[in-house]
């Protein structure tokens, strides 16, 4: 796309204009029911970003045409690929901010818009990007399936009116649904009337609708009924509260928590004997009417009832999602989250205090803990008292110091459950591809230990103590889909390198020249199409990328057609092929019509004087950019084997470098470093040539006499031939000539876009990062590009030794909990006697410890740029974890519970930061017989088995990107029980 195409619709405004006007819609747009927003790859617009912010129309980071790809699983049916994570993968933006940018940029051909509905979902407005999508069929005919997307919002006799029409069931016929889930399942829809959202209906379920017959039956009251039926469960008798739980669709967090929660003797014991349903709280405005309750209580006694293999918590589900519409819809979720959630709902709903009054907190000032910290506690009661405060609270010693005027505040806070940080490392692992100046070495993948707080010339340091090549002669670039994501300087932090990243370090030739002198030269590898693109008004081309990019370092005054083919071809060299002798690249050339011959001689179509009419070209003889091959050669950029010359440049295509007509003119030079203004895409070039467009010329190695005869046969068939001479004739005059490999191209850093001059024929200018690439025919790339080896790389002996796992006793986490620490920039600290905010040291200590003791491992850590799952193994007992050396308050009463506690409860996670799977172990409180719990699946366990299975949870962890839902970082939580039970639960996931 060149620059005089890159609008379809209209010429855009300024870029200031442009960054202005979308940043005011994207600020001010707000969400309302029914409104239309778009999905628009995050790449593409932080492109767009990145253009507008730079101010220069001819900036390298012209994003082209929007470009949503990345986000469908393929191009056939543009379905949308699962698990995509707003400002990760995609960005939202209002309608008229989509309609802007449609009509300043275009979009890529027969690619869909991404409209999405605003829906009014329970206690929040939401962009729908993935609409609920089902199978819909009939009784009589299951194997005719049809699929629809229905919104949440809609109802179910939506639905019913849509398979009535589908399905063209008689008019006045009665219906009814049943929803089949994954595990074959079926319930049925009884309230037409109720929300898709209500009646729990996720993407890749079933809608069955049945007919009446004609005698008033029904074909079937519940069809395929499976194992989980209430016949054969009926007859099913087993060990209470050894039940799974059936997946709805990414359910596997709740499930484990509910596991957790199940296998805790006395709130299990509180709902069994129905103790809850005298204290349901249905006025407390904090609550949610007694229906989480309720809800928490039916699956808890069907669990517990021994009658089922598996329960189904959909009922459970839908409540949880009313009341906190971070769990609405089906998306992975954080199980740690969910818990915290469901203690305080439970709580809220439970609670016994029907009137809530005010109270006011004082500060310590000088008195007694005990004093202070009973009054706290006191304080706490009157305002919540509930089965969850009794078996799970427990509270903390706050103490803050100013320091300025050193004022120590100390207050007593309640807590649930204790989150406790990991020691984290203050280096970090990456693994790198390092890329030879020499082109005969395979790229060589290294492991190296870097400052997690360093910057990219630390990565550079640390990988030039295995490669013993400087620093300096060092770029590291991030590759992604064959172009060069983004290419760091020395001075980059190392935090915005995800280590998902595919990185690649690439050694420089060291030149002599000052460095405004040389050009660090960007080279990607394209693959035309068989077949010209006409789709953009042109006749060019289209292209693809292919193979890795590189990154050469090459003087200004080398940037010839002549000395950049050259140099490509030494860098190519290992899998790049050169033609044997025997080999005939000729092709011939035929001079075209009158037309064509007068275009030759134009600049941008417009006529030149008559003195440029002839332009034979210059002699073979005459060195290029000042003697470049010569230059090249000195200093070991190009082989002295290839004797390669390039034709004079007016045999170029328009869109390849330097279209000038003079051959001596480089493409980089000091004081004009771009091309001139290409040849619009309707033409195939200023030379006339049909082919040049696509196989620039590229004549062989010749002899002086050869040369001589060549000159002949040039004049013989000159350009500009006398006005007189016949049109037949000249199309008759033929000559021989070599193709070159490879055509040059100028691009933007996308590799797609190919630069346009700028204004008026003036120069593209090489203040930033230029971007060159090389096209191949798809029969000279299947005839000289070897591909298997151009993917071939080699392992560092660095890569073989196994990564150092760390391991951390639970003591040490729980003391790095009680350190003090200081806060926060956004969260400092009002000191009352400076008047001020400030940023006060802040220490945490434990005062009083709860019946059951949750203990959640905070495995996330987060950066500006980075997120990243800490491995650490962290080993905790069994039986007898002792707080008694954290607990500030020595004096226990015997009616309080001792400090001593055992395991009763594990919730794992594995996977990391993006996908991964939740499951449990438990103890049974009645037959004490550990449990193995994976959503529906249960299995007997034994304690070693815990124990080990922790460390490979920890060991084998993935670093990806979830979704998540608020400001917690999780990962593992342990739950603890005073002496004869106690719950951990270990790794959960993390949260943004």
């Amino acid at each position: 796309m060149t620059a005089n195409s890159r609008c379809s619709a209209a010429e855009p405004p300024g870029l200031e204009t442009q960054r202005r006007e979308i940043e005011s819609l994207l600020r001010e747009c707000e969400l309302r029911a029914g409104d239309s927003w778009y999905v628009v790859d995050r790449r593409w617009f932080e492109q767009w970003k990145e253009f507008v912010e730079t101010g220069d129309q001819n900036s390298s980071s012209f994003p082209g045409q929007i470009n949503n790809s990345e986000l469908f699983e393929d191009l056939d049916s543009y379905h949308l690929k699962e698990r995509l994570v707003e400002n990760e993968d995609f960005v939202l933006v209002p309608a008229v901010a989509w309609h802007k940018l449609l009509a300043w940029y275009g979009m890529v051909d027969n690619q869909p818009p991404l409209e999405r509905k605003v829906v009014d979902l329970p206690s929040t407005l939401k962009v729908e990007v993935y609409p609920v999508e089902i199978f819909l069929c009939l009784h009589s005919n299951m194997e005719n399936v049809i699929t629809a997307q229905f919104s949440r919002a809609d109802s179910i006799h939506l639905i019913q009116s849509a398979m009535c029409e589908a399905f063209s069931a008689p008019e006045g016929s009665e219906c009814r649904l049943w929803m089949k889930s994954s595990d074959s399942s079926c319930e049925r829809l009884r309230n037409v009337h109720t929300s898709v959202l209500d009646a729990c209906l996720s993407s890749g379920m079933t809608v069955i609708m049945e007919m009446r017959n004609a005698d008033g039956t029904w074909p079937s009251s519940r069809p395929q009924i499976t194992r989980n039926s209430v016949e054969e469960q009926d007859s099913y008798r087993g060990q209470p509260g050894v039940c799974g739980l059936t997946n709805l669709g990414n359910t596997c967090f709740m499930n484990s928590a509910l596991q957790c929660l199940s296998n805790t003797p006395p709130l299990t014991e509180y709902f069994l004997q129905s103790s809850y349903l005298e204290e349901l709280n249905f006025t407390n405005p904090l609550g949610m009417k007694g229906e989480i309750a309720e809800a928490y209580a039916d699956v808890i006694k069907q669990m517990w009832s021994g009658r089922h293999y598996s329960v189904v918590p959909r009922v459970f589900k839908t409540k949880v999602g009313h009341f906190a519409s971070q769990f609405l819809g089906y998306q992975q979720h954080d199980s740690q989250e969910l818990l915290s959630f469901l203690l305080d709902g439970l709580h809220e709903d439970l609670n016994r205090v029907k009137n809530k009054e005010y109270i006011e907190l004082r500060d310590a000032d000088g008195r007694p803990d005990q004093e202070v910290a009973e009054e706290a506690w006191r304080n706490h009661r009157r305002r919540n008292d509930s089965v969850i405060v009794d078996t799970f609270h427990g509270l903390f010693k706050s103490t803050l110091v100013c320091p300025e005027c050193h004022k120590v505040s100390v207050t007593f806070d309640p807590f649930c459950y204790l989150s406790v940080p990991l020691p984290v490392s203050k280096e970090r692992v990456m693994e790198v591809f390092f890329v030879s100046l020499d082109p005969y070495a395979k790229p060589v993948q290294h492991r190296v230990v870097v400052p997690k707080a360093g910057k990219v010339s630390d990565l550079c340091a640390a990988l030039s103590e295995m490669t013993d090549v400087t620093p300096t002669q060092m770029v590291v670039a991030d590759v992604f889909n064959h172009r060069f994501y983004k290419i760091y300087t020395a001075d980059e932090s190392l935090s915005c390198i995800l280590d998902r990243d595919d990185i690649f370090v690439y050694e420089l030739s060291l030149l002599e020249e000052q460095p405004e002198e040389q050009v660090l030269l960007a080279l990607y590898l394209r693959e035309r199409s068989h077949y010209r693109d006409y789709g953009s008004g042109g006749s060019s081309y289209g292209t693809s990328l292919f193979g890795h990019p590189l990154l050469l370092n090459v003087r200004r005054s080398s940037c010839s057609q002549e000395a950049l083919y050259n140099l490509f071809l030494q860098r190519l060299a290992r899998y790049v092929r050169l033609p044997d002798p025997s080999e005939e690249l000729e092709e011939e050339e035929e001079e075209e019509e009158d037309e064509e011959e007068l275009y030759k001689t134009q600049t941008n179509g417009i006529s030149d004087d008559e003195d440029d009419t002839e332009n034979p070209g210059p002699s073979q003889t005459q060195p290029c950019c000042g003697d470049a091959s010569s230059n090249n050669q000195s200093d070991g950029t190009a082989p002295t084997e290839l004797k390669h010359t390039q034709p004079a440049l007016d045999r170029v295509d328009a869109g390849t470098i330097n279209g000038s007509p003079s051959r001596t003119e480089p493409v980089c030079s000091a004081d004009t470093t771009s091309t001139d203004d290409p040849t619009p895409s309707g033409d195939s070039g200023s030379n006339g040539d049909t082919k040049a467009g696509s196989e620039p010329p590229q004549p062989p190695c010749e002899t002086a006499e050869e040369e001589s005869e060549e000159n002949k046969q040039e004049e013989a068939c000159s350009p500009s031939p006398p006005a007189s001479e016949h049109p037949a004739k000249r199309r008759a005059c033929r000559k021989k000539k070599k193709r070159s490999l490879f055509t040059i191209q100028m691009v933007n850093s996308n590799g797609t876009t190919e630069r346009g001059a700028g204004e008026g024929g003036s120069a593209v200018s090489f203040t930033s990062q230029p971007y060159v690439a090389i096209d191949w025919d798809p029969d000279m790339k299947k005839r000289f590009y070897n591909e298997n080896e151009a993917e071939k790389y080699v392992k560092h002996a660095s890569m073989e030794v196994p990564q150092q796992q760390t391991t951390v006793q639970l003591q040490e986490c729980i003391e790095l909990f009680t350190t003090v620490e200081t806060l926060e920039e956004e969260n400092p600290w009002y000191c009352p006697v400076c008047k001020k905010h400030q940023l006060a040291t802040k220490k945490l200590d434990l005062w009083s410890l709860p019946e059951i003791l949750i203990i959640h491992l905070k495995r996330f850590s987060y950066t500006k740029f980075t997120r990243e799952k800490l491995d650490s193994i962290v080993d905790f007992p069994l039986r007898d974890l002792d707080f008694s050396g954290f607990l500030l308050r020595k004096n226990v009463s015997s009616e309080e519970p001792p400090s001593c506690y055992d395991l009763i409860a594990v919730s794992n996670h594995y996977g990391g930061l993006r996908d991964g799977h939740y499951t449990s172990y438990a103890k049974n409180k009645d037959s004490g017989q550990w449990y193995y719990f994976d959503d529906s699946k249960v299995t007997y366990a034994k304690e070693d088995q815990i124990v080990v299975s922790m460390s490979t949870v920890l060991h084998n962890t993935i670093l990806h990107s979830l979704h998540y839902t608020t400001h917690y970082i999780t990962h593992t939580t342990l739950t603890t029980h005073s002496t004869q039970h106690i719950l951990h639960t270990l790794p959960t996931t993390p949260l943004p």
